[in-house]
């Protein structure tokens, strides 16, 4: 049978508790534990007997498996319209009809999304992705513990909130007296403390406005930082780059046009700075290669020589939730 399977890798013991052991009967010769204790005198405690008598041990019941106590693993796309059994895990999965030669998979941070053309029968998707059940439920606890990680780190917006800036953890302060130089905020350095950001909002600012008045800040540093890296990398690469527009995309971390346009995501300033220039390099040789062939990955290496390390660990550290 012609194979039909195209992977897409674009893109977050608890012990059993044993019933408790039925009445026995004592040895002969042994007293019966059962008989009735004396009660206490009116306003006295009752005092423990001192007579202490060994029992014999009774074996515990045996452990109930593991695997019969829990549920199978399930990952539910939320536009599921089809389901199956892989392995031990119940996958729902959305599945769309294309034009296309071959059937897509494609594991992102809502589950599995399946592309196939509309003359392949339903038993031969459901029979494609037992053949691959492998990789896709290895991609879908990835996308499920990265999906975690994120949740984790969700910054919580309030004086003294914490979030990743360059790769390092800044501190916001609300600094309603405005005692800083620069437009709704200013980076402040702090000998062994850390870096901090204070923003000129009162102490009463809620959430939203605290949020809003760092991304505002962030937003105008990002484009200070790309256009420095842009300026740096495009000499050497031997391009021009015509202009520079931010992204709030929670998928997509930059594109490039032929016409020199360049797109970078705000967000990527969470990152450490060599991960933001893989970034901006990579874009900038698009401008001389508009896809990823050979080619194209050689000419970034040209500038980014590290860029595999760099795109493996902006794929595996989740940037945190602002919401």
């Amino acid at each position: 049978m012609q194979r039909l399977v195209q992977l897409a890798l674009d893109l977050f013991d608890p012990t059993p508790v044993a019933a408790a052991p039925a009445a026995v009967a004592p040895p002969a010769g042994m007293p019966d534990l059962k008989q009735k204790m004396p009660s206490a005198p009116d306003g006295q405690a009752l005092i423990a007997p001192k007579t202490i008598v060994n029992r014999p041990s009774i074996p515990a019941s045996p452990a109930v498996p593991l695997p019969s106590l829990l549920s199978p693993a399930e990952f539910r796309h939320p536009k599921a319209s089809r389901e199956l059994l892989l392995g031990d895990a119940v996958v729902a999965y959305a599945l769309q009809r294309a034009r296309r030669r071959s059937i897509g998979f494609t594991v992102g941070a809502d589950g599995l999304s399946v592309r196939a053309p509309s003359w392949v029968t339903l038993g031969a998707v459901d029979s494609a992705l037992r053949e691959k059940s492998d990789w896709i439920l290895r991609k879908l606890g990835e996308a499920r513990e990265r999906q975690q990680r994120m949740e984790g780190g969700r910054i919580v917006w309030a004086d003294g909130a914490v979030l990743p800036y360059l790769g390092e953890p800044l501190t916001v302060v609300l600094d309603p007296s405005h005692g800083f130089a620069g437009k709704g905020g200013a980076l402040v350095a702090a000998a062994g403390q850390g870096d901090s950001l204070h923003i000129g909002l009162p102490r009463s600012a809620s959430p939203t406005q605290i949020r809003d008045a760092v991304q505002a800040w962030l937003m105008r540093d990002a484009r200070r930082h790309f256009t420095e890296r842009l300026d740096h990398f495009a000499p050497l690469l031997g391009v021009r780059w015509a202009s520079l527009r931010l992204s709030s995309a929670n998928t997509r971390w930059g594109s490039a046009k032929a016409d020199g346009s360049i797109r970078l995501n705000w967000r990527l300033l969470h990152y450490r700075p060599a991960i933001i220039d893989y970034v901006v390099a990579h874009e900038l040789a698009h401008l001389r290669v508009m896809d990823h062939s050979p080619r194209f990955w050689d000419t970034v290496a040209t500038v980014v020589p590290d860029y595999a390390q760099l795109r493996s660990r902006l794929r595996d550290d989740p940037a945190p939730l602002w919401d």
